[in-house]
């Protein structure tokens, strides 16, 4: 599938690109290319990794002319570059539309006149219905892939997105929070019991990006059908499995957050394509001439429901601990914690 071809991922050095890195690092592919601003991460990969298939690039989706600098010979890319935490969106909501927004469309440009032949921009379920910044922000992500995406012909480049759920254990995610309130003795903060989210590891989250570069057309948006949990039988969870007995502690809703999140509106899940374990949202086609439409209506959409994290299949405390589990940060924390336990009872 990338036999001998050039990947680029923006924003390479976080937790997706590590997981695409380990996922074909040793199949035939040509080169995969990391481009980010942060050296110190690009040097950490560099050493952890140390593979002549990986090429470093130092720059920021924000700025036009450092993207074209690592677009040259690029066959295919996965833009993963974003502000993603909700909170500090919230309270720097430009910076979100400068990276989010327009670095997205600086990523487009580039590579619409650079001939790469598809891009897989990444979303998140907060674009759908968004009330944070966050999620704002990458609802104009989308729109502006799906618009991009009809500036070019699909023979030339094509231009489709992912929207997925919370990734298990990635950079800033709230398991390695609990792990490490375990770790300190502290209390384990959640902010609303019945909060539920989308449980998804890196490794579907990858596999959603295959899916896509696979099946996606032009200005298509594909979304995993995913398992959930609340926030309360989550944190329940990772303290059996590190046999802790530290507080569980409510502490309201922080900034931005939603009750639940949603990944097809109900507007999107009335024309939705059901693939089995996937959803294809398909670009709307019209153009600016509304009038055609006018006399015309959908009864279904005060009927339809959306797809969310109240409605889909809600995991138990025993499901949600099988599915940590197979998580390998889990893992290297737990043979931590035992390792520290038997020094401990040897002393």
């Amino acid at each position: 599938m990338f036999k001998n071809k050039t990947l680029l991922i923006t924003g390479g050095t976080g937790s997706f690109g590590n997981a695409v890195l380990k996922r074909f690092l040793s199949t035939d592919i040509g080169e995969i290319r990391i481009f980010s601003r942060d050296e110190k991460k690009q040097d950490d990969m560099r050493k952890l990794y140390n593979s002549d298939k990986i090429k470093f690039y130092i720059g920021d989706v924000r700025d036009l002319a450092s993207v074209k600098n690592a677009m040259y010979g690029v066959d295919y890319i996965f833009h993963a570059a974003a502000l993603k935490q909700v909170p500090s969106c919230e309270f720097f909501p430009l910076e979100a539309v400068k990276t989010n927004v327009l670095g997205t469309d600086n990523v487009l440009t580039a590579a619409i006149e650079g001939g790469v032949k598809k891009v897989i921009c990444l979303s998140t379920d907060k674009a759908a219905y968004p009330i944070n910044a966050m999620g704002i922000s990458k609802a104009m992500m989308e729109k502006v892939f799906v618009a991009k995406s009809k500036t070019v012909s699909p023979e030339k480049t094509v231009i489709c997105g992912t929207r997925y759920g919370n990734v298990m254990a990635s950079r800033g995610s709230v398991i390695p929070l609990f792990i490490d309130q375990i770790k300190s003795g502290q209390p384990l903060t959640i902010t609303n019991p019945d909060m539920t989210r989308f449980l998804m590891n890196l490794d579907e989250a990858v596999e959603l990006v295959i899916f896509a570069f696979k099946n996606a057309d032009a200005g298509d948006i594909m979304v995993q059908k995913s398992q959930a949990s609340t926030i309360r039988d989550l944190a329940q969870a990772v303290k059996e499995l590190f046999n802790a007995d530290n507080e569980i502690k409510i502490i309201g809703t922080r900034h931005g957050e939603k009750l639940y999140e949603t990944l097809l509106t109900k507007e999107e899940y009335i024309h939705a394509d059901d693939m089995g374990g996937f959803f294809r949202v398909a670009a709307d086609k019209r153009d600016l001439n509304y009038d055609k439409y006018f006399v015309e209506g959908n009864e279904k959409l005060s009927t339809e429901e959306e797809y969310n994290s109240h409605n889909t299949e809600i995991l138990n405390v025993e499901q949600i601990k099988e599915k940590l589990l197979k998580l390998d940060y889990v893992k290297e924390e737990l043979n931590l914690m035992k390792s520290l336990n038997e020094v401990a009872a040897t002393n």
